[in-house]
């Protein structure tokens, strides 16, 4: 009798969804206190793709727990979706759920892959299947981006040590390791059911051994980039973060104009303060805080405010970074504008713009292949703006003089290891990170963003300036140390003392995402040789 059609199937199925699930749910708190849940939470999930005997018995467990997953980690992102929309709950939870597989694949593809390894092998006990999921997970990731970008990998932000790893292979380096942990708690477990305790011991001794490894070298980085960092700071960045949120709806009440001139006087007077403080080298605002172009006004009005900006920068002595709209041929641009004092007194402040590459899907642009009429009429807050050129470097005069090379990134921007690497291959000393995750406030959105932004640090060792419009705005070192930071739905001002850090050119900063395409190559191998094996083992 096949293994689906004993009586007791589902239920021990759907039980191995719920406990994986639920406790990759408590792992995802990012908090070190349920740490331990993501190197252990796995095992009931693949104890049960395991005794799938059939191919819709292991797709039934990898879509059940990409559906089950989603509606529990991320289950407030619906209510974002409809705040940002104003589309029924229903509709948005609806969509999260129906397409969970696909925003989820690797749980799909885990599943599948694993499956048909053990279906290649026959009756033969082997480490394959485990080596091949693994191998699909992290290939699956990488071959199809998710629009969080989550990984397992991140929810070891918590713990000092074991994300210095991430600078070898990035967040997804992370990942495989808690999964080969997974293997070897699961692998105990058979054991020690089927041989007793001793023999147990030594796939337990595997994973320890892991997690010992990961935890010395991370010791050995952490060691080694606290030695390359100086103690004195080598600038002071003045954050300011207004919690000033809902710009469409504020606009509808008191219109565009009287929404600007609340939004930069209140940016003016949060900055002064600041600046009576002790002196700043930069002063950043965050992303879209001016919302219309500066530089190329639409109205008179317009170019008054864009005067005041102007003007406001010149008597300050400090240059200024801000997110606005760029405009050029037509096409309007998401972009951070870096405004510097004039070099002479009467002069004209300099001016230079970055746009943002990276675009939310739909939010912020719609690919050219779906933007038709039809789906603007449905999706009327769907976004128009233009896609930037791509990486690029900053580089900044600041207040005394010197000059700094910045790698600027805008929101979504951060969540692309590859696109922050390569700007930091270009020269840039310091990311400098402007975001408005306003439409996430009281969610774990914020957090996770913040979470990702850690992780560039990790990658490319360097510090970052992080500035939001409601949180988290946060000074993040070159060891993914959060060394100050405004909390969600909060208003403040931080002057960060941004430490100086030697260049450091770690392997997932040199070498890139290399992870993910060589387990995904290797899985292909792997499984295809155990597949013709298997057939030429029954011929």
């Amino acid at each position: 009798m096949q293994w689906e059609a004993a009586p007791s199937w589902r239920y021990r199925g759907v039980a191995s969804v719920a406990l994986t699930a639920l406790a990759l749910w408590g792992y995802s708190s990012l908090e070190s206190r349920w740490l331990a849940l993501g190197f252990v939470g796995l095992t009931p999930w693949l104890a049960a793709v395991d005794k799938a005997r059939t191919f819709k018995g292991a797709l039934s467990l990898g879509v059940g727990l990409a559906v089950v997953f989603s509606a529990l980690v991320f289950g407030w992102f619906p209510r974002a979706l409809q705040a940002y929309s104003g589309a029924p709950l229903w509709v948005c939870w609806g969509g999260m759920v129906l397409f969970a597989p696909l925003f989820q694949p690797q749980w799909v593809l885990t599943a599948l892959g694993r499956w048909l390894a053990r279906r290649g092998l026959g009756e033969k006990e082997s480490g394959l299947p485990g080596v091949v999921g693994m191998l699909v997970y992290v290939g699956v990731e990488w071959l199809v981006p998710k629009l969080l970008a989550d990984t397992l990998g991140l929810g070891l932000v918590s713990s000092e040590r074991l994300r210095q790893g991430a600078d070898l292979a990035g967040a997804p380096g992370l990942t495989l390791v808690m999964l080969a942990v997974n293997e070897c708690v699961l692998a105990a477990a058979r054991t020690f059911r089927a041989r007793g305790l001793a023999p147990s011991l030594r796939p337990l001794a595997g994973a320890a051994l892991l997690l010992v490894g990961l935890a010395g070298y991370g010791t050995h980085r952490l060691r080694e980039v606290r030695e390359a960092t100086a103690e004195a700071p080598s600038l002071v960045v003045g954050a300011v973060q207004a919690n000033i949120t809902n710009y469409e709806k504020l606009k509808a009440e008191r219109g565009a104009y009287e929404v600007v001139r609340r939004v930069l006087d209140t940016h003016y007077a949060l900055s002064d303060a600041l600046l009576r403080d002790g002196p700043v080298d930069l002063l950043v605002w965050p992303e879209t805080v001016y919302p219309t172009p500066f530089g190329v006004p639409k109205s008179d009005a317009g170019a008054e405010l864009d005067a005041e900006i102007h003007g406001y920068v010149a008597a300050r002595g400090v240059p200024l970074v801000f997110g606005s709209y760029d405009v050029e041929g037509g096409r309007e641009y998401n972009a951070t504008m870096f405004l510097e004092p004039p070099a002479e007194r009467g002069g004209a402040p300099v001016r230079t713009a970055y746009r943002k590459s990276m675009l939310f899907p739909l939010t912020e642009w719609v690919p050219d292949a779906i933007d038709t009429p039809t789906v603007r009429e449905w999706l009327p807050w769907t976004g128009r703006w233009s896609r930037g050129p791509g990486p690029r470097t900053v580089r900044v005069r600041l207040r005394d003089g010197r000059a700094l090379t910045v790698a600027p990134l805008v929101c979504y921007d951060t969540l692309f290891p590859s696109y922050v690497a390569d700007e930091v291959r270009q020269g840039a000393q310091l990311l400098l990170t402007l975001s408005n995750d306003s439409w996430f406030v009281g969610t774990p959105g914020p957090r996770l963003h913040l979470t990702h932004a850690v992780f560039r640090s990790i990658e490319t060792r360097r510090p970052q300036v992080r500035v939001t419009n409601s949180g988290v705005s946060a000074l993040i070192d070159a060891t993914g140390a959060v060394l100050g930071e405004i909390g969600d739905d909060q208003r403040g001002t931080l002057a960060m003392r941004v430490p100086a850090t030697t260049a450091m050119t770690p392997l997932a900063l040199s070498w890139g995402n290399w992870l993910g395409p060589v387990a995904l190559g290797l899985a292909v191998l792997l499984l295809g040789g155990a597949v013709l094996g298997g057939r030429g083992g029954r011929a």
